[in-house]
């Protein structure tokens, strides 16, 4: 999942409360690409709104309050969470405020809630390491990153899989999010191992759409003033599987 905005009084957190539920349920690991808050709410920041602040967030120690108040929503799920990954609404608060609130919250959920959760970057890598019959080894590689420029509103961002395919050779899954669209697609490439033995591979492309409804009904708000249109909610699962001796993936969408 990423760009849940859950601070956001536009986040859909029963969607979001469903689905760490759902995680929590199958014992699956939780992955988080960024834009975990949307604080939004500080003094220096124009777009803020004290009569849209959730009544547990107003006070001076604002910044405080975010990681408390997400922190506590996390706690349920904090064995299962493994990565939190940083977005602009992360970085911003960090470049205006100077305050780190994805490490915050991470040293808040391991030290209170015993958490392995690790803080992640605007982008980086995740190595998924298996052993198969005792010795034989095998590995899949994914990179995240929070993701670049506008909504792409045609496109919905698919065009930056041509690209990033070409510069991220060694991913078996690149993974996107920050425009809040979502997609599954897949590029077939031809490969060659170490030994000399042509094969094929797929390498997947996802974009998780995050839980933030700033459409709404339609009536108002900055996004329909801004003629943009209603955006998926949601994330994706994936399921990773042992075929003969590799790993295969499955990439699922669970969008609303």
């Amino acid at each position: 999942m990423s760009d849940n905005h859950h601070d956001s009084p536009l986040c859909e957190r029963k969607l979001e409360e469903k689905h760490l539920k759902e995680a929590k349920e199958k014992n699956a690991w939780i992955l988080q690409a960024g834009d975990y808050f949307d604080a939004m709410q500080g003094r220096k920041d124009p777009r803020s709104s004290y009569d849209n602040l959730d009544p547990a967030l107003k006070g001076d120690d604002y910044l405080d309050r975010l990681v408390r108040f997400n922190g506590e929503f996390l706690a349920p799920y904090a064995g299962n969470i493994l990565l939190m990954g940083r977005g602009n609404h992360e970085t911003s608060a960090l470049k205006h405020y100077g305050v780190d609130l994805t490490s915050n919250l991470v040293y808040r959920m391991r030290s209170e809630y015993k958490s392995q959760v690790v803080a992640g970057g605007y982008g980086g890598w995740v190595r998924f390491l298996f052993t198969m019959d005792k010795t034989k080894r095998a590995s899949l590689n994914l990179k995240y990153f929070q993701g670049a420029g506008g909504g792409a509103p045609v496109t919905r961002g698919i065009i930056a899989t041509n690209r990033q395919a070409v510069y991220l050779p060694d991913a078996d899954i690149v993974w996107n999010g920050h425009n809040h669209e979502g997609y599954v697609t897949m590029i077939q490439r031809e490969r060659i191992s170490n030994a000399g033995k042509q094969y094929q591979d797929v390498q997947w492309h996802v974009r998780t759409p995050g839980y933030l409804n700033s459409y709404r009904d339609g009536s108002g708000g900055w996004a329909v003033e801004q003629g943009m249109a209603p955006t998926p909610l949601g994330c994706v699962w994936l399921r990773l599987f042992r075929e003969g001796d590799r790993i295969r993936v499955n990439a699922i969408q669970d969008v609303r």
